[in-house]
This record gives structure tokens, C-alpha cells and sequence, in this order.
């Protein structure tokens, strides 16, 4: 019996601290990732500013074939909009600003508008025609104790596929150039 007790308060304890570790850890997180592709901003911007060209990089439906997208009555400029449904969930994505030069930024609405990020392609000239392309996205879990536990967790999960997207894009990119 006495075991018991012992295994019980264990974990009890654990829970506590679970807890309360959570009530500490911020909310809010940022994923960023970045490539450097031999193209100018403009031969980029051809598949990052149409959304019609994200399927030749975009990495999630790699992830999840599942993965239906449709496309709003602008897949070009700020307004530009997408939504999609799949096994990994559902979401949509709306351009807030489009620049052939500098990037894009986008809000993202994920579970029906239950999650909502704030996302960008950014890009930065480089010398000899190289451009270093920078993808983030951040925004704020805002559940106490879960909600700090899947903000750490956000640059892992995100994150590779960003890895994967930017490899993709860099690839699609190049062998048009």
C-alpha cells in the first residue's frame, strides 16, 4: 500500500508542476526559416504572389494528400485568398501585402478562424543575382498552460516544413531560370 501512495503522489506531483511550468511559458511564438535562391525577387515573386503557383512548392500537401485547397476570386494581390480542409485540419490564408520586390505577408486563420497567425515571404537582394527569401510566421497560442507548451513546440513542428517549402521553392525556382 504504501508503494501506492508513493506512486500516486508522484505523480500528482508531476501534474502540479506540469501546471505550473504552463502558467509561466509565453503563448506567443515565431517560426522563421530562410533560403538563398539564384534568381532575382521578381522570377520568386512568380510563384510566392500567385497562388495558383503555390502547388509547384508549397510543402503540406506533401504532408497531408488529403489536402483540398480552393482558390477565392483573387489568388493574386493584396486580398489574395485560400482556403483548404484535409485530415491535418482546416484553414485559410488572406494576402495582406504583395510587392514583387519585397515579399508577401498573409494572415492565416486556422480551425475555423480559432488560431490566427500572421505570416510572411520576405525577400532580400543579394549580390550576383541572388536573393535570400525568409519565411515566418507568428502569432499567440493564447490557452493558458497547453497553449506554452505547443508555442515551444510550434519551430519544431512549422519549421521543417518551412525547411521543406523554401527547398521546393528554391528548386522550382532555379530550374525555370
Amino acid at each position: 500500500m504504501k508503494i501506492l501512495k508513493t506512486i500516486f503522489s508522484a505523480i500528482i506531483i508531476f501534474i502540479v508542476i506540469v501546471v505550473v511550468v504552463g502558467l509561466f511559458l509565453p503563448t506567443s511564438y515565431t517560426v522563421e526559416r530562410s533560403v538563398v535562391i539564384d534568381a532575382a525577387p521578381t522570377q520568386i515573386h512568380k510563384y510566392v504572389g500567385d497562388l495558383n503557383n503555390w502547388s509547384a512548392w508549397e510543402p503540406w500537401m506533401e504532408g497531408d494528400p488529403t489536402i483540398i485547397v480552393t482558390q477565392g476570386e483573387k489568388t493574386k494581390g493584396i486580398g489574395a485568398s485560400q482556403s483548404w480542409v484535409g485530415d491535418s485540419g482546416d484553414g485559410a490564408l488572406t494576402f495582406t501585402k504583395d510587392s514583387p520586390t519585397e515579399g508577401i505577408e498573409y494572415d492565416l486563420f486556422f480551425d475555423d478562424g480559432a488560431y490566427v497567425s500572421q505570416s510572411a515571404m520576405v525577400y532580400d537582394p543579394l549580390e550576383d543575382g541572388e536573393t535570400k527569401v525568409t519565411w515566418t510566421m507568428s502569432g499567440d497560442i493564447g490557452a493558458p498552460v497547453i497553449g506554452g507548451y505547443f508555442a515551444l513546440m510550434m519551430n519544431a513542428m512549422v519549421g521543417e516544413m518551412f525547411d521543406k517549402g523554401l527547398s521546393n521553392l528554391k528548386n522550382t525556382v532555379e530550374d525555370q531560370s
